[in-house]
């Protein structure tokens, strides 16, 4: 059985482009890495969840802003890891800069012993084009 994710794909329209909202994980594993790391705000959707409430969910969780417009379905993605990724776009603006993430505790270092928080996303950018992947 595969891994079913929700993600909402938040873009706006410039006087010159369309931007479309991108996050960066947070936590040790990625705190220097740009390279493939770049996505939509999206996570696991519950057992019995509606996907689309999970979509809106993990947004607000990993950006602390809410939702506002027309939920436009998207055709579902196969990733590598054999995950499924079901996403919404939404037209919205908002101030990338000031996103608040919730934070997820793991050990770090590894076999430290030691447990430390961390933002599961440590910042968002408007993109006009794909990040170096």
């Amino acid at each position: 059985m595969s891994v079913k994710s929700a993600g909402v794909l938040l873009f706006r329209l410039t006087s010159a482009e369309l931007e479309v909202l991108l996050v960066h994980p947070g936590g040790p594993f990625w705190s220097k890495k740009d390279l493939g790391a770049w996505s939509i705000p999206k996570g696991e959707i519950v057992e019995g969840e509606d996907p689309e409430a999970a979509a809106v969910r993990e947004f607000e969780e990993e950006t602390g802003f809410d939702i506002s417009g027309t939920m436009i379905l998207l055709t579902p993605i196969k990733q590598k890891n054999n995950k499924v990724v079901q996403a919404w776009a939404v037209s919205q603006d908002l101030n990338a800069e000031n996103i608040t993430s919730n934070f997820f505790e793991m050990e770090w270092p590894p076999k430290s012993g030691r447990f430390q928080k961390f933002p599961e996303v440590d910042k968002a950018a408007w993109f006009s084009s794909l990040p170096d992947q």
